[in-house]
């Protein structure tokens, strides 16, 4: 059994992929904001002096940082379990302000590639990614009119 103290790292580590993810775009959407604030303060973490400034938007958060985070909390060989835990916080992050964009869906896709299952038959992540897709590409062609 892991211990509090590890899982209260552990989180820490996905709120920090998490804000790395909201900034991904360069901008962070009231929706995201409120979704980290929430998260941190339900897990205890609003006043963790390595948190509270990440959640003070003074400083952006780089992609290659947030990517970095991502490799760091998956580790070399990272299980399912974290896997699926790092996807949904994402998700449910990326899709908190109804829309996706660019940057976002390039951060999902890479993530796909680092499932450790791999499974050849459709996921729920396979389908998550298709309807990116479609948005975005849907997006591209509203763009172009």
């Amino acid at each position: 059994m892991k211990s509090p103290t590890h899982n209260l790292a552990k989180t820490k580590k996905l709120l920090k992929i998490l804000i790395g993810a909201a900034w991904i775009d360069g901008v962070i959407q009231p929706e995201e904001r409120q979704y980290l604030q929430n998260m941190a303060k339900d897990e205890g973490l609003a006043e963790d002096p390595e948190i509270k400034p990440l959640l003070s938007e003074i400083k952006q958060v780089s992609p290659e940082k947030c990517y970095e985070w991502v490799k760091a909390y998956l580790g070399e060989n990272h299980n399912p379990e974290d896997y699926q835990e790092l996807l949904e916080a994402l998700s449910a992050l990326i899709y908190s302000d109804g829309e996706v964009q660019t940057q976002e869906a390039k951060l999902l896709s890479q993530l796909q590639a680092l499932d450790p299952t791999n499974e050849p038959h459709q996921t729920i992540f396979d389908k998550i990614l298709k309807t990116v897709q479609t948005l975005y590409r849907t997006a591209i062609a509203d763009q172009a009119k």
